[in-house]
């Protein structure tokens, strides 16, 4: 077991606190961080006396040039770790984009063969964005109106994708097999 820093090297280190946070921050640049490496620099030096075989002050300034170096490996371990996390995201997110491509494109065919009218609301409100109250005014329909009419496009449309999809509906058509000549046709 290591034995501890004695009381007069425990106050040589801390007087010499201003000295050692002004070399760590001089390397990191940055106060804070500095701040931080240097105070566990010190709690896990306080149990090592039995490593000082000169000056304390020297010896402390070792500890902290190697405590910059372990942080910064950390650091860039962390940064590539995040870059390929980052990476991976993107990939996955063109892949994400092209499977919402596909699926919107067989529901968008699905929507078609609803009723004009609910193929109209669906394809106001749900792709183009439009607030149920604007594409109300816009129909000439009240907004409670138009409210129901979306209600019922979407359960049309919801009943359309189970006829056409059968169980690939079920799993949200992330497998789709359904293509295109087994899609039900007609107004709904």
């Amino acid at each position: 077991m290591s034995e501890p820093l004695t009381q007069p090297l425990v106050d040589l280190l801390v007087a010499n606190h201003r000295d050692f946070l002004r070399f760590v921050e001089r390397r990191v640049g940055n106060r804070a961080l500095a701040e931080e490496i240097v105070q566990d620099a010190f709690v896990r030096s306080l149990e090592r006396g039995d490593e000082v075989r000169e000056s304390v002050v020297g010896w402390f300034y070792r500890v902290l040039r190697n405590a910059v170096i372990d942080r910064s490996r950390r650091m860039t371990v962390a940064d590539r770790r995040l870059d390929q996390f980052a990476a991976e995201l993107e990939s996955s997110a063109a892949a994400d984009e092209e499977l919402t491509d596909v699926l919107c494109r067989c529901v968008a065919q699905l929507a078609e063969t609803l009723k004009p009218e609910y193929a109209d609301a669906l394809r106001r409100i749900e792709i183009e964005g439009v607030a149920v109250k604007d594409y109300a005014e816009a129909a000439g329909i009240t907004a409670s109106n138009a409210g129901v009419r979306i209600f019922r496009a979407r359960d049309a449309l919801r009943k359309q994708v189970a006829r056409a999809c059968g169980t690939c509906a079920e799993h949200g058509c992330v497998d789709c097999t359904c293509g295109q000549s087994s899609m039900a046709t007609g107004p709904q």
